[in-house]
């Protein structure tokens, strides 16, 4: 009887222990959720320029740039926003190729190919250079890349997962003009997407 007292005690203490880790478990990935979700909202998040990009002015030869950086909230965790930036030579400014979700809501296409800052903080997140190419190879690619931008099949879809998203560009992009040469982080989810 002793003996099944104490095993009793024994299995109540490891129930006991097991729940308490199974709560700290839970409790701790809460509170790394709710920590890492982005605080405020995405319309104060700084849009500035992250000042990677060359002067226009100052920079007369040709550019091509292709950024990436954190999605916003807690798709940054796992995944990357990316675009493409071009500066034709003797530009004074650049234009950027980008698909953004949150157009379609408003009736545009998610696709935006607009004259504006090429480096901005993706809001709030640092944009990283993937891809730079400059002065005559620069030249000859970015012609090619505005007219097959101009193609891009779905200019008015966009699904988060599996796509075609905002990394889905890009990737198609490069596929149409492999001699760029780009080459995509892991973390752009939906680059996969035209296999």
């Amino acid at each position: 009887m002793i003996h099944q007292v104490k095993q009793a005690s024994v299995m109540q203490h490891a129930l006991s222990k097991s729940m308490k880790a199974g709560i700290a478990i839970v409790f701790g990935f809460s509170l790394l959720v709710l920590c890492g979700c982005t605080t405020g909202s995405w319309r104060d998040a700084s849009r500035q320029s992250a000042q990677i990009a060359p002067d226009p002015v100052e920079t007369p030869e040709a550019v091509i740039h292709v950024y990436g950086a954190d999605a916003w909230g807690w798709r940054g965790w796992f995944a990357v926003h990316t675009w493409i930036a071009v500066k034709p030579k003797n530009a004074d400014g650049y234009t950027v190729l980008e698909v953004v979700g949150w157009r379609k809501k408003s009736g545009l296409p998610v696709l935006r190919i607009e004259e504006d800052v090429p480096d901005r903080y993706w809001f709030g997140a640092r944009p990283e250079l993937i891809l730079e190419r400059r002065g005559e190879d620069a030249e000859k690619l970015i012609d090619k890349i505005l007219i097959v931008a101009n193609d891009y099949p779905w200019r008015d879809e966009y699904q988060a997962f599996p796509g075609p998203n905002s990394n889905t560009f890009p990737a198609w992009v490069a596929s149409e003009v492999p001699e760029l040469g780009l080459e995509l982080p892991f973390r752009a989810i939906g680059s996969g997407w035209i296999d």
